[in-house]
């Protein structure tokens, strides 16, 4: 096992050269990728070490990009897209829910379509409102998807290689706020090894409450972990890794034992991923809830300024809060605490 300190967007590339050196019918497109290795330079380097025939510079058409991926697909290749932003993913929508979604199940299992669809996702960069939205809802609600977010540089090398590995076509959620932190990675860990992509994983142990999250704010959510203990709360936190499916057994494990749910998520709360699991546990733990879950989420309101988009991501404060509702400190409904809601 050979380590190396990589930020999240270098592991991503590692993962991705590890994966293209592997299989050669793994090939890379999407917008700016290749002469100039990504907006975020995850691809950098790829274009010079594989040939422009898999790493493939493509005209600024998300539909484009998607319907050739679907056609490589077909065809026997592993195509990886980029989209650059989240919000440009809305023009290929069609070709992911309609087509790559469906065709499995449309062939009665003939074919298959092993598409990996990256997207930077969530906002705290300061951009406008197309390069700053967490649409995970919408594929989370498509059957045919599978759907993962990575919060790690070694989940991010491995996770990537997973989902390329995968059968199935597999949305990736990249924090593109996180790209730049660092940590420990073997870049070359056999997947047998690792985690099944499936699984959530508990990244701190607690007792009194279960904090479920994902993405940016795993590191948020360590973070409550840690103030909370200072005034003897012990936080449980879960990074659920995989957002269809959801790994549920891991979750009710944990509220089994604490009795608490808080579900913390950028995306708006309507119909959002903390939704879902809220219902779940509900359903699941009832009998064990010593509080109603509560979510932590964005507004349901388009994306804002990035002037004001502190106001709309979730913070420590938020997060604290959420905790202190489910313990029962603070009211439900105050004014105070916007952005938090009691799960119905």
């Amino acid at each position: 096992m050979t380590t190396q300190t990589l930020t999240l967007a270098k592991a991503l590339g590692a993962g991705l050269r590890r994966a293209m050196t592997d299989d050669p019918t793994v090939m890379v497109l999407g917008e700016d990728i290749g002469r100039l290795g990504g907006v975020y330079r995850v691809t950098d380097g790829l274009q010079a070490e594989f040939g422009p025939r898999r790493v493939v510079d493509t005209p600024l058409a998300e539909s484009g990009i998607l319907g050739t991926a679907v056609g490589l697909a077909y065809r026997g290749y592993r195509p990886v897209v980029e989209i650059q932003f989240d919000g440009f993913v809305y023009v290929a929508f069609d070709q992911i829910v309609s087509q790559l979604a469906k065709m499995h199940a449309r062939t009665n299992g003939a074919v298959k379509l092993p598409v990996t669809i990256r997207i930077p996702v969530a906002g705290g960069i300061g951009a406008a409102e197309h390069h700053s939205e967490s649409p995970e809802a919408y594929f989370v609600h498509t059957a045919g998807l599978r759907v993962v977010s990575v919060a790690t540089p070694q989940d991010a090398a491995t996770v990537l290689r997973q989902a390329i590995a995968c059968d199935d076509p597999v949305v990736f959620f990249e924090p593109k706020r996180r790209y730049h932190v660092k940590g420990e990675v073997d870049p070359d860990l056999p997947l047998d090894d690792a985690p099944p992509m499936g699984t959530a994983r508990v990244v701190a142990p607690g007792d009194d409450v279960t904090l479920v999250t994902f993405g940016s704010h795993v590191a948020t959510a360590l973070d409550a972990a840690v103030a909370a203990s200072d005034e003897g709360t012990s936080i449980e936190v879960i990074d659920l890794r995989s957002l269809s499916p959801i790994d549920h057994d891991t979750i009710a494990a944990s509220v089994r034992r604490t009795g608490r749910l808080v579900v913390l998520h950028e995306g708006p709360r309507q119909a959002g991923v903390g939704a879902e699991i809220a219902s779940v546990v509900t359903e699941r733990c009832f009998e064990f809830l010593e509080a109603p879950p509560v979510r932590v989420t964005g507004y349901d309101i388009p994306y804002p300024p990035a002037k004001l988009e502190t106001n709309q991501v979730p913070d420590l404060d938020r997060v604290l809060d959420g905790v202190d509702r489910v313990l029962g400190r603070a009211p439900s409904g105050s004014g105070a605490t916007a952005g938090v809601e009691v799960g119905a």
